[in-house]
């Protein structure tokens, strides 16, 4: 039984849980489908603009976030994933929600792609508020098509960014 009590989540660096996170990954849709092994998924994590965040409940890590804090897409979660064993509990909600008051520090737009073919998570996206931007065909992987989606507070000039 997992208790929603003992989930946090908090901001991570540590090389060890990027391989967690990247093994989670690898035994899960969209990468099973997309066929991403270890290694691409592990490169998911690099990079100077993003903030990657996992979700534990007490030592084990039960779901991660890598979102993109800088550029003309700041507030891009760029990946989102919960483990087998805590899905269907509520903790993509608990992410999406963390995501959300994150991002709103910083844009008022906050964008994810998601794959055309995980009903799922397209349903989740569209409840938590999210509209369709468009279809970027062959985008990951050919013959595959992402979808971006973008929910938004309002435009980006003027919007009160605040020091985080």
């Amino acid at each position: 039984m997992v208790s929603k009590e003992k989930i946090v989540i908090n901001l991570t660096t540590n090389s060890e849980h990027f391989s967690i996170c990247a093994q989670m990954m690898v035994k899960t849709n969209p990468w099973i489908r997309l066929e991403m092994n270890f290694d691409q998924c592990l490169k998911a994590f690099e990079g100077s603009s993003k903030e990657i965040y996992v979700l534990q409940d007490e030592n084990e890590i039960a779901g991660f976030v890598i979102l993109q804090i800088g550029g003309t897409f700041k507030g891009y979660i760029q990946t989102i994933c919960v483990g087998e064993n805590y899905r269907g509990k509520g903790f993509g909600k608990k992410l999406l929600a963390f995501c959300e008051e994150r991002i709103l520090k910083i844009s008022p737009n906050i964008f994810i792609c998601v794959s055309s073919f995980n009903e799922g998570a397209i349903k989740l996206y569209y409840e938590f508020g999210f509209k369709l931007v468009g279809e970027l065909k062959d985008f990951v992987k050919e013959g595959f098509t992402e979808l971006l989606l973008r929910k938004t507070f309002g435009p980006i000039i003027n919007y009160p960014v605040q020091q985080v």
